[in-house]
């Protein structure tokens, strides 16, 4: 197995190679190629999604209120998450255009500025999410008995934002390199530490039986506080050793080499400027972006905590059949970064419709499985028999949306590849506002949640048309790679 291992990443290796040194590449070298990259992301996502189920089965077994405890800010964190986001892709998508021009010293000195300017901007985030912590859950509406954990859960992740900064940052510079196998196992190991840490910190101490034998197993208790907690520590675990490897072990951005003659830790204002314009639009969108759904969040809230628990339980769910999208598209980044990087913007576009059909294709079968498999999942996540079928319910809708739901993400994906972000943030805008929000306002009075997915169904549908529409304008492609 870990020969098999080895020959992937060498071949991989070489075909990477063939981009930056201006080699032929067949179309089946170019579908193994990002066949070979999306895999291990999308294994990677598909374990955070399975760590996601398992967290939210754990809390849930709690009951409805622990649930929508955690559902009521996991908009407001996937804000915060987002501008760390796309604080890291500004600098590795630099990166990524220095090593397809063969520019390693370049890229290392880049990644070095990108350490320092990244923990700024976390530190800065983290300062306002602590000052805004005891109150966003009663801005959101939640209910008197959700408002203390929620609290809780959003400071503990405000502490972490710095973590996950340089974890974000780490795993894509890797990915940049082309090294799409380190940072997707420490994603897997991250995920089930979250797991055996939940295991102890969520619930009491307690005897359990396995295989005849009797064991009292230790607990902390501390319920939605002890989720928030586990999360936090095994970020910081993973967090830790991807850095070890990105600066002292990664081929191409160890910051050991002797070789280079600058060695600049304090950001210069041309290395920001860059990830300004790459980054900004992303970080406009996402906060945007997540104020729309703290908009849905709002409008679900009056329906009370069964349909924010099952409003919550439905995004995790759901997201098992886009989060390989999202693996595919860090392939797309990786592959078209470097083909422009290297002036093949040709080569940029073949693999632009290779991995979009790819996308497409995995995610049509995901949401067949989510269609069909809704009832069968739904009694691991929560007991309470209402929320299950609210669930249930909103996920079949969803359904209907998974292939053109692909088109936007891989497609975004190619778009930030080639630095091109500003047009796409505005067409990911204009459909969420103008779609979905003005859809769920009038559906929701008399469909209830089911309403609000429906609108959001055919927001993602209209938003993969467009995506479509721009990629095979191939504007995106003529973007000058500024270096």
């Amino acid at each position: 197995m870990l020969d098999i291992l080895r020959n992937i990443v060498r071949n991989t290796d070489r075909l990477m190679s063939q981009i930056r040194e201006g080699g032929t590449m067949e179309r089946h070298d170019k579908i193994t190629l990002a066949a070979w990259l999306s895999l291990p992301s999308m294994l990677a996502q598909l374990s955070t999604i399975i760590m996601e189920y398992i967290d939210a089965a754990m809390v849930g077994s709690l009951g409805a209120s622990a649930s929508a405890s955690i559902g009521l800010v996991s908009t407001t964190i996937w804000l915060f998450g987002g501008v760390c986001s796309s604080c890291s892709t500004g600098f590795y998508v630099q990166v990524a255009h220095c090593i397809g021009a063969k520019d390693m010293s370049g890229a290392r000195n880049v990644l070095r500025q990108s350490v320092m300017a990244s923990l700024l901007a976390s530190v800065v985030l983290m300062l306002i999410g602590i000052s805004i912590s005891g109150y966003l859950p009663i801005w959101l509406g939640g209910e008197a008995d959700i408002v203390d954990d929620s609290s809780f859960y959003f400071l503990v992740f405000c502490f972490s934002l710095p973590i996950l900064q340089l974890n974000s940052l780490a795993g894509g510079m890797l990915r940049s390199s082309g090294n799409m196998h380190v940072p997707s196992l420490l994603n897997v190991v991250m995920c089930i530490l979250d797991v055996v840490f939940n295991f102890f910190l969520i619930f009491p101490t307690r005897d359990i039986e396995v295989l005849g034998v009797a064991f009292t197993v230790p607990g902390a208790d501390m319920g939605v506080r002890g989720a928030a907690v586990a999360t936090l520590v095994a970020c910081l675990v993973s967090e830790s050793v991807m850095m070890w490897f990105l600066c002292c072990r990664s081929k191409m951005l160890h910051l050991n080499d002797r070789d280079d003659e600058v060695k600049r830790y304090w950001p210069s204002w041309s290395v920001v400027r860059k990830a300004l314009q790459i980054g900004m639009p992303m970080g406009i969108e996402h906060a945007i972006f997540c104020g729309a759904q703290i908009a849905v969040t709002r409008i679900v809230a009056p329906l009370g905590t069964a349909a924010i628990a099952a409003n919550s339980f439905g995004i995790i769910v759901e997201s098992l059949c886009y989060m390989p999208g999202y693996g595919i598209a860090e392939s797309a980044t990786t592959l078209v970064g470097q083909s422009l990087g290297a002036g093949r913007s040709q080569l940029a576009r073949s693999f632009a419709r290779i991995t979009v059909g790819m996308g497409i294709a995995v995610m049509s079968f995901m949401g067949i499985i989510m269609y069909i498999g809704a009832p069968f999942v739904m009694p691991f996540m929560t007991p309470d028999l209402l929320v299950q079928q609210m669930t249930i319910d909103a996920l079949r809708i969803e359904a209907f949306a998974e292939p053109m739901f692909a088109a936007s993400i891989v497609a975004y994906g190619v778009f930030v590849g080639a630095g091109d972000t500003l047009v796409p943030c505005i067409m990911n805008l204009v459909s969420i506002w103008t779609v979905r929000i003005s859809l769920a306002l009038i559906l929701v009075s008399s469909m209830g949640l089911n309403g609000v997915w429906i609108a959001m169904c055919a927001e993602l549908c209209f938003r993969g048309i467009i995506f479509l529409f721009r990629l095979s304008s191939d504007r995106w492609s003529s973007v000058k790679i500024k270096k």
